[in-house]
């Protein structure tokens, strides 16, 4: 039997609300499991799922190293861009307008326990939602998220991601550039890694937009084949 999985598409959202939100949702489902144990019960925990597109802003993970943000406050609000430092991993990353964010917030125990299979999944929710604009999308070796022309000169990175997961409960999620401004990557190293570009689909076809709802369901078809689940759509919630 297919796990149901609340969807909600939050629209553009500030932030730091939806980071809220999430700890929020994330917290519902650890405490539910913490009481489970301890009364002896099994009561279904539930699992999320979110899009939101932000407005301009920068998040640093708890590994990350400040230093691959490349510009200070004054230049961040010129630009009207925001900075947080977050509990995720993964280091430095830019989402703005044009990019579709999904946040999977699951309790893994509904589906593997596995936080590397976790993530190689949602590479491959990418990679195959890529496919069907005829890109060939790949992993690169020790480097989480899903990239273009992997082991050429070209690489170049389209999709970012970053998991936090405690007692198997996940939160955060991808980043994939489908109609982003490039522009705004230029004031940081992304993910730290100073060697490799960074893309957006709409670039990659040669076209000025792409259609932004076409692509998160093709995103939320892969997912539901790879994690067998059954997405159930809820108003947003926040």
């Amino acid at each position: 039997m297919n796990k149901k999985v609340a969807l909600q598409d939050l629209g553009r959202k500030d932030y730091k609300e939806t980071w809220d939100y999430q700890e929020q949702l994330f917290k519902a489902i650890v405490d539910a499991k913490v009481k489970n144990r301890r009364e002896g019960i099994n009561l279904e925990t539930p699992n999320h799922f979110l899009f939101v597109e932000h407005p301009h802003v920068y998040t640093l993970g708890k590994s990350g190293d400040i230093g691959n943000l490349l510009v200070d406050d004054k230049v961040l609000a010129a630009k009207g861009a925001t900075f947080y430092k977050i509990n995720r991993g993964g280091d430095i990353t830019y989402h703005g307008p044009g990019q579709i964010v999904g946040y999977p917030i699951l309790d893994l125990d509904n589906f593997f326990t596995d936080i590397h299979k976790y993530l190689r999944f949602l590479e491959e929710m990418v990679i195959r939602t890529l496919a069907e604009y005829g890109l060939k999308a790949e992993r690169s070796e020790g480097e989480t998220g899903v990239w273009l022309d992997v082991g050429t000169p070209f690489a170049r990175k389209i999709c970012a991601m970053g998991v936090r997961a405690s007692r198997w409960v996940t939160m955060h999620g991808f980043a994939l550039n489908v109609n982003a401004d490039l522009g705004f990557f230029d004031l940081m190293i992304p993910c730290g890694i100073k060697d490799k570009a960074v893309t957006s689909l709409n670039v990659e076809l040669g076209k000025k937009e792409v259609n932004m709802e076409e692509v998160k369901q093709k995103l939320l078809k892969h997912f539901t084949d790879l994690f067998e689940a059954e997405l159930v759509k809820e108003e947003a919630g926040v």
